[in-house]
């Protein structure tokens, strides 16, 4: 895999819409506007939009080419250090026959969004690049008062600086609270609640390795089948990692999409399983049944390694994830850790 450079202070990052444009929508501009303030001020970097970027969620809605063709500029203009993802949505997908991979491939920089931004992660991968599934602009980068800092060290640590040996802690704190995106609410602040557990094992014991490679669940059937789904060859020896988004899909929607990664071969060939927080909580007990009915009942594959309640996707706070970063799962010390740097 081909490793961006790490950011510095005084580096630009690209903004694109990808999938929703609501950013550029009056409701919600505000959120740009705090984002952009957030990176200068505590970590130096300049956000600049695209051209496209910012023209609204019908203009978007109506371009899915000039979407791409943003994603390309950004990538292939070098005052750019780096691209960060406004939001998810659903219909990323749309971009995909306006995407160059060579472009992609020749010019290696700093990627992150997540959520339907899985889609472009997967673009990213076919390319050879690591890419970094984790906070959006919209969202975590605009978030009223602060960001939370579980989540701040995480960009620091994970796109600023080595990150090998770096240990994905769990969050000691975390959020079920949802506050309206609404420029009267930018004085409120998430409430936050202790998480003494930890992450669940819901199976495996010992070590294993392997490299990063998945998103959010609820993306999969739009990429799979086409010429961005990996390979039964990228994904043997993968770290799977899986996530629902906040539109909390029935746990028969978790069961059957690993049936169809079963069907596929995969869950035969990956080394393990890492399981986003469900968002608030919702289906929590529902999602650990589901996964261990096909990893365990009907795919009898019973020592694979399954770790829950990882910080990432949608819930609050969230971590970042490297694609392609070889990673190592201890079940008896319940740990994560990434055992190369993600950057260079």
């Amino acid at each position: 895999m081909i490793k961006p450079r790490r950011l510095k202070r005084g580096d630009r990052i690209a903004l694109v819409s990808l999938s929703w444009g609501g950013l550029g929508d009056p409701p919600y501009r505000h959120r740009f506007d705090i984002a952009k303030d957030r990176l200068a001020r505590d970590f130096g970097l300049e956000l600049v939009p695209m051209p496209h970027a910012l023209a609204g969620s019908d203009f978007v809605a109506r371009h899915p080419q000039l979407r791409a063709r943003d994603l390309m500029e950004a990538f292939e203009n070098p005052d750019y250090a780096g691209i960060f993802s406004a939001i998810g949505g659903d219909d990323a997908i749309r971009t995909l026959p306006y995407i160059d991979l060579d472009i992609i491939r020749q010019n290696p920089k700093v990627f992150m969004g997540y959520s339907d931004t899985t889609i472009h992660h997967f673009m990213a991968y076919k390319a050879g690049l690591v890419s970094f599934y984790g906070p959006s602009v919209m969202a975590e980068l605009g978030d009223y008062v602060k960001m939370l800092d579980y989540t701040s060290q995480a960009l620091d640590k994970l796109l600023f600086h080595d990150s090998q040996g770096y240990q994905l802690e769990p969050s000691p704190l975390w959020t079920d609270q949802l506050i309206d995106w609404d420029e009267k609410n930018q004085h409120l602040s998430y409430q936050l609640k202790e998480d003494p557990k930890g992450y669940e094992i819901l199976q495996g014991q010992g070590q294993t390795s392997g490299h990063l490679l998945s998103g959010c669940l609820d993306v999969f059937m739009m990429a799979i089948g086409t010429k961005i789904w990996p390979s039964l060859e990228d994904w043997k020896g993968a770290i799977l990692f899986m996530e629902t988004s906040e539109d909390k899909p029935y746990p028969d929607f978790v069961r059957w999409t690993l049936r169809n990664l079963a069907a596929q071969g995969i869950l035969a060939v990956i080394k393990g399983i890492l399981v986003g927080k469900p968002q608030a909580e919702v289906y929590y007990q529902a999602y650990k049944e589901a996964i261990l009915d096909v990893v365990s009942g009907e795919e009898k594959l019973t020592v694979l390694p399954v770790f829950y309640k990882v910080n990432f996707g949608h819930a609050k706070p969230i971590a970042i994830l490297p694609y392609g970063i070889k990673t190592q799962l201890d079940c008896d010390r319940k740990s994560i850790t990434f055992l190369e740097s993600a950057t260079l």
